[in-house]
């Protein structure tokens, strides 16, 4: 009987704590207690929350463009740097990295080190940027194609190539890979009071001058600095600012429309022409010639 008694007590004790744990009435014959509605307040603050909560669900960031501003003022691309109004230029240079993750953990301490260095000792300002390229695989497939041309080559290793060459071509065009490249902005402004000339075209030599010696200081000193971490930097030249330009607004068509292809093809002159022979190219120069001796004897006369 006691027992009984016993487990009775308990079952009472737990569901007593079991009823006060969900919150429901301890007696069952009696109604839940009805939650106050909220305010109209209340329901709209939660609704605006969740129109929140949808919309950063949503939310997919923009990349963001490290040469629009600069754009907005550039007035061309020469002398190896990026001209801007305002007596502005900008020289590039492209960084080779180190495998970071393949050395030891002293020699990772050696780069950090390094580069802390030459951060810190930095009295002008810099720009880092870098740019993700799908991978062009044409060089090496136009490689292989070369290799493939040979007469005494077995059939089944061209067979092997042209195999190869099918499987790169479904690679690049199905599953593109990216290539990070890095580079190292460095910005100059001339001061105009300290340029002397007498016609403008003397004005913008000695500026370019000006800033191209003040900013290939700037790079001798990070590729000084940066070349005891084994890292490379290198001048990028008036072509290479332009193919960086190019994948920078051109990433998904510049795999197709190759950048080398455009220059080649001269795609950046002033005017297209037809394919056309040696001899007809030297009879067009040799009218141009005659035409502008005729005008400078006019002149003369």
């Amino acid at each position: 009987m006691g027992t009984l008694i016993y487990f009775l007590v308990f079952g009472i004790v737990a569901y007593v704590i079991f009823k006060i744990a969900v919150k429901e009435p301890i007696l069952p014959w009696k109604d839940k207690k009805k939650k106050s509605p909220k305010s109209n307040k209340a329901l709209a603050n939660n609704k605006s929350k969740s129109k929140k909560k949808n919309k950063n669900a949503s939310y997919e960031e923009e990349e963001p463009n490290s040469f629009d501003d600069i754009l907005q003022d550039m007035i061309d691309v020469k002398d190896h740097m990026i001209w801007l109004n305002d007596n502005r230029f900008i020289l590039v240079a492209e960084v080779i990295p180190v495998n970071y993750f393949l050395l030891s953990p002293h020699e990772q301490e050696n780069i950090d080190r390094i580069f802390e260095t030459w951060t810190a000792q930095l009295e002008y300002p810099i720009r880092l940027y870098f740019q993700a390229r799908y991978i062009d695989l044409t060089q090496p497939m136009d490689e292989i194609k070369r290799n493939l041309q040979h007469d005494d080559l077995p059939y089944n290793t061209y067979e092997y190539g042209m195999s190869m060459l099918e499987e790169l071509q479904k690679w690049q065009e199905h599953s593109p890979r990216y290539d990070v490249r890095r580079y190292i902005l460095f910005p100059f402004k001339v001061d105009a009071k300290e340029i002397v000339a007498d016609t403008d075209e003397e004005f913008e030599d000695k500026m370019s001058n000006k800033a191209f010696q003040e900013t290939s200081r700037y790079l001798n000193t990070a590729k000084n600095a940066l070349h005891k971490a084994n890292i490379k930097v290198n001048l990028l030249t008036t072509e290479g600012i332009k193919e960086m330009l190019y994948h920078t607004f051109n990433r998904e068509k510049a795999l197709y429309n190759r950048f080398k292809d455009i220059d080649l093809h001269e795609n950046f002159s002033l005017y297209s022409t037809a394919d056309q022979d040696l001899v007809h190219i030297e009879l067009v120069k040799e009218m141009i010639e005659n035409v502008e001796e005729e005008v400078e004897t006019t002149k003369a006369g």
